[in-house]
Order: C-alpha cells, then sequence, then structure tokens
C-alpha cells in the first residue's frame, strides 16, 4: 500500500504566498514520488489550487484536499460546504473530525461519523482524525479515547470504512513540536488497525496516518514503523523544503 503524505495549511495562505509555496515544491519534485501526496488547503482557496496543480506538470502527483465539510448535502446551512461543492473542485480528500475542530467547534465523535458519510457519498475520501489530549494520556486512556471515536465512524459508515483515511493526531502533539516516539505512536495505530480488521475484511486498504507534529527530523522513523501509512502534516506543510523531505522520507 502506497503511503500519503498529506498536507494540512490550517487557517495560512494567501494567493501570492500559495503560488510560491507549490511552485517551490514543484521544482523540488523529482520524478515519480514514493508515496501519494495532497494538500488540504482553506477553501477559498481551492479553486486557485486546484488551477495551478492542473498548470503545472511537475504537480501532477498532488491531490487537492479540504480541511472540513458540512453533514448535510444542501440548504440552508449558511456558511457551510458541501461534498459536492468539494467534488466539483476536484477534491480527492477532505478532513474532518481534526481536534481543532472538535476542541474549538465543540464537533461530536457523531457529527464527525456523519461528515464522513457525506464526503464518501460524493466520491471524497474523509481523513477521520482521531486522537487524545494529554490529560487523557496521562490518565491511560488512549486506546480508550480513539477507539470511540473511531468506533462512532465505523457505527454510521459500515461496510463503507474500507474506504477512509484515519490519522493518529495526539492532541498534546499537535503544533507543540513534541511528538509521540515512534514506538508510542505505531501502538496506536496497532489498535487501530485491529479495529478496523473487526468491522472490515478490507482493514488492510486503509492508511492510518500519523498527524502529531511529523517533520522532516523525525519522519523516517515514524514513517518505518510497520502501522503508519504516512502523515497528516501540519506547520511542516507550509515550508516547501521541510514538506520536501518529509515526502523522500517515505521508505521506497
Amino acid at each position: 500500500m502506497k503511503k500519503l503524505i498529506a498536507g494540512n495549511w490550517k487557517m495560512n495562505g494567501s494567493l501570492a504566498a500559495n503560488e510560491a509555496l507549490l511552485r517551490e515544491i514543484a521544482a523540488g519534485l523529482s520524478g515519480q514520488p514514493a508515496c501519494a501526496i495532497a494538500v488540504c488547503v482553506p477553501a477559498p482557496y481551492l479553486a486557485q489550487v486546484h488551477a495551478l496543480i492542473m498548470a503545472t506538470p511537475a504537480l501532477s502527483a498532488i491531490d487537492l484536499g479540504a480541511q472540513d465539510v458540512s453533514s448535510q448535502a444542501s440548504g440552508a446551512f449558511t456558511a457551510e460546504v458541501s461534498a459536492s461543492m468539494l467534488k466539483e473542485f476536484a477534491c480527492r480528500y477532505v478532513i474532518v473530525g481534526h481536534s481543532e475542530r472538535r476542541q474549538f467547534h465543540g464537533e461530536s465523535d457523531a457529527l464527525v461519523a456523519e461528515k464522513a458519510k457525506a464526503a464518501l457519498a460524493a466520491g471524497v475520501t474523509p481523513i477521520v482524525c482521531v486522537g487524545e489530549t494529554l490529560a487523557e494520556r496521562e490518565a491511560g486512556q488512549t486506546e480508550q479515547v480513539v477507539k470511540r471515536q473511531l468506533a462512532a465512524v465505523i457505527h454510521t459508515n459500515g461496510h463503507c470504512i474500507s474506504e477512509i483515511v484515519v490519522a493518529y493526531e495526539p492532541v498534546w502533539a499537535i503544533g507543540t513540536g513534541k511528538t509521540a516516539t515512534p514506538e508510542e505512536a505505531q501502538a496506536v495505530h496497532a489498535v487501530l488497525r485491529t479495529q478496523l480488521k473487526a468491522a472490515t475484511d478490507h482493514a488492510d486498504r486503509v492508511k492510518i496516518l500519523y498527524g502529531g507534529s511529523m517533520n522532516a527530523a523525525n519522519a523516517a522513523s515514524l514513517l518505518g514503523q510497520t502501522d503508519i501509512d504516512g502523515g497528516l502534516i501540519g506547520g511542516a506543510s507550509l515550508k516547501a523544503p521541510d514538506f520536501l523531505k518529509i515526502i523522500a522520507a517515505v521508505p521506497v
């Protein structure tokens, strides 16, 4: 299974900065990358980034992703963006249930599951984020928390669960510079893999990404773990040299 390196730009970027970043990435990509690549960009820039990817042959290996999606198909939901809208801009992926959405917007496990369902129905692959806070880790609740979060998505999406991507992002390691050790990350990924295997005969096709401060320095050791199928990259995805180093760290 080809690993996936997905950049999450979060609420960053501008028309000029986006173009400069993508052109620098294009200049640094040589040949066919050993992994799948995606950039998940703020909604106002989907059209721009899609156009740049289409117009730049060196970026043809990069898929477009969004950072959130509505659980609703259409209607009176001001400021929401539907999965069918994302599909029109050739979005291959959409992040759902990122810890920042859960923390700052009160998104529940059930809502995250419905968002994943909406994405799948439109042919967009949801990157479903799960992860524990520092308090939950210190209380020994890591496994309980991530299994509960993923269970909601499995329950709502049934046999379609093999079509999702999972991202384990320990909340305490996001944007803090801290990161789980490769062994700590692998242990949680193995738990998630076992849970998926109990839910579908096709669990081995589900990519499980690590999303807690993966960077150019630690990428190789993390990506070398058995059940780590790629990375959901935050700050490092905004720096072309770092993003390229992470891509280059993927085992061939």
